[in-house]
C-alpha cells in the first residue's frame, strides 16, 4: 500500500484528532473563514502568553521595584536575539509539515516530526549553556546600568535554564499549527499561564525572591506547556503522531528543515539585533526611560501577536497549497491575510495608543515612566499595521520554500536600516521620538521590497513544482 493510500485509509479512522475536529482543510473551499478560524486561537494564545509575560513585569514593577522592572525588561531583546537563532528551525518544521500534510506524504511527515522533536531538545540543552556563559558579558556590552545588571544576569540565567522546555513546546506547537490545529496550543498556554501567574505572586510576594521568583515561575510554566504538547503528539491518532521510541535525526529532513529554518533564525536574530541596538540607546536615557520603554513594548506586543497570527496563517496555508500543487490559491491566501492583518493592526494599534496612559499605569505609577511609554507608543503602536503586512509577506515567501530571500530583505530593512538610523539620523536630533521613528520607516521599506520579491519567488517556485 502506498503512503498516500495509507494516509487516505488513516483519515477515515474515527479518531478525535482527525481533520474536521482540530485540523483545517486548507487546500479546498473558501479561504477567508478558514484563515480567521486558524488565526483567532493563535492570536488568543499569543495574547494570553503576553498577558502572562505582562504579569511577570507587573509583579516585578509593583512588588519588587522599578529596578526589578528594568532588569526584567532589559533582557528581553537580548534573550530573543539568542533564542531566535535556534527558534528559526521551528519555521522549517512548520513549512515541511504543512507541505507533506497537504501533499499527503505521510512517511516524510513522520520523519519530519521525529527529527523536529529531537532537534528541539538538543538545541534547548545547548541554549542552557549559552545563556549561563554569555549573559553578563552581553548585558555589559549593551550598557545595562550598574544598578540593574546583577538582577538582569540572574533573571536571564534562570530563564535560560528552561530553554529545553521552551524549544520543545515551540517545535511541537509548530507541528500542530502546520496542520491547522491552533486550538490545543491555546489550551496548553492557558493552563501553564495561570500557573505562571500564581507562582509569580507566591514567589515574589510570599517568598520575596524578586526577579529570581519571576524567572522561576516562567521556567515552571514552560515545562508544563512542553509536557502538554508532547503528550498531545504522543496520544494523537494522526499522521503526525509522536513515538518516543522512534525519535531520531533523519539527515534529509534535518537538511531541509535547516535550509528553511536557519535563514529564518538569522532573520529573527537580525531583527532582534536591531532591537538590541535600540535597547542600548534606550539605556542611555536612564532607568526611568528603560521602564517606560519596557512597559510600552509589552503593550505593543499584544498588537504584534494578533498580527503575527495572520503571518503564521499565511505560512501554513501557503505551505499546504504549495504541497498540494494548488498554486492559484496562494494569491488569494496573500490578499486575504493582508486585508485581515491590516484591519486588525489599525484597530488594535489605535486603541492601545488612545488608552496608553491607563494601560501604562498598570505597569507603573511613576508619571515619568508613563510619559516615556506614551511617546514610544505614538511612534510604534499607531503604524504597527505596516509591520503586520510585512509579516504576511514573509510567511508566504517561507511557505513557498524561500527563506533566504526574506532573510536578506529583513537584514537590510530592519537591522541595517535601523542601525544606520541610530548612528546617523538619530544623533542629529537625539530625542526619544526620533529613536523610535526608525520602526515604521524600516517596516515600510522592508514590506515594499518583500512585495517585489513575492512576485518573483512565486513565479519561480510554482514553475519548479509543476515540473
Amino acid at each position: 500500500m502506498t503512503e498516500k493510500k495509507e494516509g487516505m485509509e488513516f483519515m477515515k479512522l474515527p479518531f478525535k484528532g482527525r481533520r474536521g475536529s482540530y485540523e483545517i482543510d486548507m487546500t479546498n473551499g473558501p479561504l477567508l473563514g478558514k484563515i480567521v478560524r486558524f488565526a483567532i486561537p493563535l492570536a488568543l494564545a499569543g495574547i494570553l502568553q503576553l498577558l502572562f509575560n505582562a504579569a511577570d513585569i507587573v509583579v516585578a514593577g509593583r512588588f519588587a521595584g522599578s529596578q526589578a522592572l528594568a532588569a526584567v525588561g532589559s533582557t528581553g531583546a537580548l534573550n530573543m536575539l539568542i533564542v531566535n537563532l535556534f527558534m528559526g528551525l521551528s519555521v522549517g518544521v512548520n513549512v515541511l509539515v504543512a507541505r507533506f500534510y497537504g501533499g499527503q506524504s505521510f512517511r516524510d511527515l513522520k520523519e519530519t516530526v521525529h527529527t523536529a522533536i529531537l532537534t528541539a531538545l538538543v538545541c534547548g540543552v545547548l541554549l542552557v549553556f549559552v545563556g549561563a556563559g554569555l549573559s553578563r558579558p552581553l548585558l555589559t556590552l549593551m550598557g545595562t546600568p550598574a544598578d540593574v545588571i546583577d538582577q538582569s544576569v540572574l533573571y536571564m540565567r534562570i530563564v535560560f535554564a528552561g530553554m529545553p522546555a521552551m524549544m520543545l513546546y515551540n517545535f511541537g506547537a509548530a507541528i500542530l499549527r502546520a496542520v491547522g490545529d491552533t486550538q490545543r496550543p491555546l489550551y496548553f498556554l492557558l493552563i501553564s499561564g495561570v500557573i505562571n501567574v500564581i507562582l509569580n505572586l507566591f514567589c515574589v510576594i510570599a517568598l520575596r525572591m524578586g526577579v529570581a521568583g519571576v524567572a522561576v515561575a516562567t521556567v515552571v510554566s514552560q515545562c508544563i506547556s512542553a509536557v502538554l504538547v508532547i503528550l498531545c503528539l504522543i496520544r494523537s491518532n494522526a499522521p503526525y503522531q509522536l513515538d518516543l521510541k522512534a525519535l531520531r535525526i533523519h539527515k534529509g529532513k534535518l537538511l531541509q528543515m535547516t535550509k528553511i529554518g536557519v535563514p529564518a533564525g538569522i532573520q529573527g536574530a537580525m531583527f532582534s539585533l536591531s532591537n538590541v541596538v535600540i535597547q542600548s540607546t534606550v539605556n542611555s536615557f536612564g532607568s526611568i526611560a528603560m521602564a517606560g520603554g519596557t512597559a510600552a513594548g509589552n503593550i505593543e506586543g499584544f498588537v504584534f501577536t494578533a498580527e503575527d497570527a495572520f503571518a503564521q496563517a499565511a505560512l501554513s496555508f501557503t505551505g499546504q497549497n504549495y504541497g498540494a500543487k494548488k498554486f492559484s490559491r496562494i494569491n488569494k491566501v496573500l490578499l486575504d491575510c493582508i486585508l485581515l492583518v491590516s484591519s486588525v493592526g489599525i484597530v488594535l494599534g489605535g486603541t492601545v495608543y488612545l488608552l496608553s496612559k491607563p494601560l501604562l499605569g498598570i505597569y507603573s505609577t511613576d508619571p515619568q515612566v508613563v510619559e516615556y511609554g506614551t511617546q514610544r507608543m505614538f511612534m510604534v503602536a499607531l503604524p504597527h499595521f505596516i509591520c503586520g503586512a510585512m509579516g504576511v509577506f514573509t510567511g508566504v515567501l517561507r511557505g513557498l520554500g524561500s527563506s533566504v530571500t526574506p532573510m536578506l530583505i529583513t537584514v537590510f530593512g530592519t537591522c541595517v536600516l535601523r542601525v544606520a538610523w541610530v548612528y546617523t539620523i538619530f544623533p542629529l536630533n537625539p530625542t526619544w521620538q526620533m529613536l523610535f521613528l526608525s520602526y515604521p520607516i524600516s517596516w515600510l521599506v522592508t514590506g515594499l521590497i518583500q512585495f517585489a520579491a513575492f512576485l518573483f519567488v512565486k513565479k519561480r517556485a510554482t514553475a519548479r513544482a509543476a515540473e
